[in-house]
């Protein structure tokens, strides 16, 4: 019996005419070996292969800007102005690691000639170069259709790093995914490459996942999604007869620690930002500021005043799917009944979300555990701290986070350096100016961080490292003059 993969549009609920098939263990199997057999072309290539095969991807996604961004915006609710920025995005990434593929990055070797006499200090020469893993499980964000789904950054990194790729689209927009690999696959077919090398499995539930993790010939895996389902991926990744690595990135409540001294000087401007960042793309940013700091006094009263009047004027578009809409309702309905006090509780416009705004004493927030679960969508829980002992209490009961933001701490103190060793020790990257939201695809971007912002906090899925990711250090001790030579090495 077929299993139908239904497509809805994001703003009425109502299903498109069209359904799709979900794939069959048949499916599956042959996508993956399809995969490892192209592993034998493509872990060979060189830079300049793979930065024309990533260059050919950005463009086939500009010139059919238009019905992306359609298609995306039916079943997304994002809006077209929002995803044409989105795809933008995508093809920057696609030749940022065209680029660093063209370098030769992945193919860095470190020469280390030979000491003469015993050790420790003589040693044979050796060779320290990287290869590609073999082919990769991608699973697909929601929340971004373009640059975390079927040709996202995981991607993009992977094949800049000799892997092939079988892509788990995201069921909340199956029509645009089809359409995406329809577009890969016409680039495979113009560069003369295997089809196999990018594969595209679909499924609602989550047997298609699983069941691609589990297969023997996956070396790894890259999610971005929900710490339950990541969580749940990841130990089926453990669990095999070999395990592999997978590199999720999860939830994150992302803390704003706002110190006196920045709301007195710009109160109602930071309030502003912060307003705007909350409400972003409907709350539904894995950067989203889910929680914000504040010490007892004056200027965080008046600033807390100034972020429910911003964020009351908020008006966020419809959520990504229904079942996230429930999922938002019933994490709100939770902090309340953990003791959160509700400042804002804005009906919005059905099937769209009011923004919501909350309010907690530290003393509560350390005490219930339920209250640092992250809330997908335009929330976020404000912590009122009594002293600079709980503002350092608060960030550590955190866990773990993508980000933290600290505000006011411009000056050299012992209590300003103690809240950056704080914020360094649970997050992925500091920030001390600005909203989290917005994650720059550059060189210096570290996107992870503890669990259960990561899975992998050593690495990054934004930003030139995630290619790190799937290449493998190897050493070569003594090699012939032949071999070194193919690889690149001096002799």
């Amino acid at each position: 019996m077929t299993t139908l993969l239904q497509s809805f549009n994001a703003r009425t609920g109502a299903p498109h005419q069209e359904a799709l098939s979900a794939s069959s263990s048949q499916d599956i199997d042959d996508s993956v070996g399809a995969a490892h057999q192209a592993f034998e072309v493509w872990g060979s290539s060189s830079g300049a292969q793979r930065a024309a095969l990533l260059r050919a991807l950005a463009e086939a996604l500009e010139a059919d800007r238009e019905a992306l961004v359609a298609w995306a915006d039916l079943e997304t609710a994002l809006g077209p102005v929002r995803l044409s920025g989105e795809l933008d995005r995508t093809t920057f990434q696609l030749r940022r690691f065209a680029d660093l593929a063209e370098r030769g990055v992945p193919f860095e070797t470190l020469d280390d000639p030979a000491v003469a006499g015993g050790p420790p200090v003589g040693h044979p020469a050796m060779v320290r170069q990287r290869v590609p893993l073999g082919p990769v499980a991608m699973f697909a964000a929601s929340n971004f259709p373009f640059a975390f789904s079927v040709l996202g950054g995981d991607t993009a990194s992977a094949l800049a790093a000799g892997c092939p790729v079988v892509v788990k689209a995201h069921p909340g927009h199956p029509l645009l995914s089809r359409r995406v690999f329809g577009l890969i696959q016409q680039v495979l077919q113009a560069q003369g490459l295997p089809a196999g090398l990018v594969g595209m499995v679909q499924g609602a539930g989550v047997e298609v996942g699983v069941e691609l993790i589990r297969h023997p010939l996956i070396a790894a895996g890259a999610f971005t999604g929900s710490t339950r389902g990541g969580a749940a991926l990841q130990a089926e990744a453990n669990a095999r007869p070999r395990p592999i690595p997978f590199y999720g990135e999860l939830g994150s409540i992302n803390p704003v620690l706002a110190l006196p001294k920045a709301l007195a000087a710009r109160g109602a401007e930071l309030a502003t930002a912060l307003a705007g960042s909350i409400a972003l793309g409907c709350g539904q940013f894995c950067t989203n500021p889910g929680l914000i700091v504040l010490l007892d006094g004056p200027e965080s009263d008046a600033f807390v005043e100034q972020l429910t009047q911003a964020l009351s004027t908020q008006k966020p578009h419809p959520m990504l799917t229904a079942g996230m809409k429930r999922a938002f309702d019933a994490g709100v309905r939770q902090m309340m009944d953990q003791g959160a006090q509700a400042l804002l509780a804005a009906q919005g416009a059905a099937p769209a979300p009011g923004p919501h705004l909350l309010q907690v004493s530290a003393a509560r927030f350390l005490e219930r555990t339920a209250l640092r679960e992250e809330v997908f969508g335009p929330a976020s829980l404000i912590v009122r701290a009594t002293s600079q002992a709980e503002l350092l209490e608060v960030l550590a009961a955190v866990g773990g986070s993508l980000t933290v933001t600290l505000w006011g701490v411009d000056d050299d103190t012992p209590e300003n350096r103690a809240l950056v060793r704080a914020a360094t020790a649970i997050a992925g990257r500091v920030l001390f100016a600005g909203v989290p939201t917005g994650v720059a695809v550059t060189a210096a971007q570290q996107h992870g961080g503890p669990w259960p912002a990561s899975s992998a906090p050593m690495t990054t899925s934004v930003g030139d490292a995630a290619l790190d990711r799937f290449l493998r250090p190897i050493s070569l001790q003594d090699a012939p003059a032949w071999l070194l030579a193919r690889q690149g090495v001096p002799c």
